[in-house]
C-alpha cells in the first residue's frame, strides 16, 4: 500500500465528523443471553471532511490534494482535533504524560503509544504517525535529550535508545500524533452553490493499518 507522508490540511479537517469505530460479533442466545466477540484488537476511526468545506478555495485545496493522492490509492496523515495529544487537550505535551514501556535491560526500541483509561478498564493504542518537533521522551522521571539520549522516527513511531534502559524502570513519552488514513472514495461531487462558496456533501476517510 502507498503512504504518503504528508498531512491533510488541518484547517480543512477542522470542524470535520468521524471518530473511533469497532467491531463487535454478537450472538443472541435461545435463552436470551448474548456473546460478543470482536475480531479487531484496535478501533479504526472514520471521518467526514466534506462538513468542513467552507468556501470555494476549500474545495479547490481538496480536490488538489485528493489527485495528488489519486483517490483511494495513497494513504496520507490525518489531525483528528479531538484526539491528537498525548495528554488532555487543555494543556501542553509533557513528556510524562504516557508510560509506553518498562525498560529490561536489553531493549533498545520502544514503540509509542497511548493509553485511554475509564475506570478499572483500559485500552493501549499504538501510535505511528508522531507529529515532527513534539516528541519528548523520559526515562523513571528525568527528561531524555534527542540525538544524544535517543531518536524517533515520526512515520513508525519508534523510540531508539542509545543505551538500553535499565531493567524495571519507566519509559515515558509525550507527543502529538497523526491517524494514518486514505480516501474512503474514488470521487469527490462537488456543488458549487455560488461564485463565492462551494459545497462538498460527502468526503468520507477511513483509517489505514500501517
Amino acid at each position: 500500500m502507498g503512504f504518503h507522508e504528508v498531512r491533510f490540511p488541518a484547517n480543512l479537517s477542522f470542524g470535520s465528523v468521524g471518530g473511533p469505530e469497532r467491531r463487535t460479533e454478537i450472538v443472541t442466545l435461545a435463552n436470551g443471553f448474548e456473546e460478543r466477540n470482536s475480531p479487531w484488537a484496535h478501533a479504526r476511526r472514520r471521518y467526514d471532511a466534506g462538513v468542513s468545506m467552507r468556501s470555494l478555495d476549500d474545495v479547490e485545496t481538496l480536490i488538489a490534494f485528493f489527485e495528488a493522492r489519486q483517490g483511494q490509492l495513497n494513504g496520507f496523515r490525518w489531525k483528528d482535533w479531538a484526539d491528537y495529544k498525548s495528554g488532555i487537550s487543555s494543556k501542553a505535551v509533557g513528556f510524562e504524560d504516557q508510560v509506553i514501556a518498562y525498560g529490561d535491560g536489553k531493549t533498545m526500541d520502544f514503540q509509542v503509544c497511548k493509553t485511554y483509561r475509564s475506570g478499572e478498564q483500559s485500552y493501549t493504542r499504538p501510535i505511528t504517525k508522531l507529529v515532527l518537533g513534539t516528541v519528548l521522551v523520559g526515562i523513571q522521571h528525568d527528561i531524555q535529550a534527542e540525538s544524544i539520549n535517543y531518536t524517533v522516527d515520526i512515520n513508525t513511531g519508534i523510540i531508539s535508545f542509545v543505551v538500553p534502559p535499565d531493567e524495571g524502570v519507566e519509559i515515558f513519552a509525550g507527543f502529538e500524533f497523526d491517524v494514518p488514513v486514505r480516501f474512503d472514495t474514488d470521487r469527490i461531487q462537488t456543488s458549487v452553490a455560488s461564485f463565492q462558496a462551494g459545497d462538498v456533501p460527502s468526503v468520507p476517510i477511513v483509517e489505514v493499518r500501517v
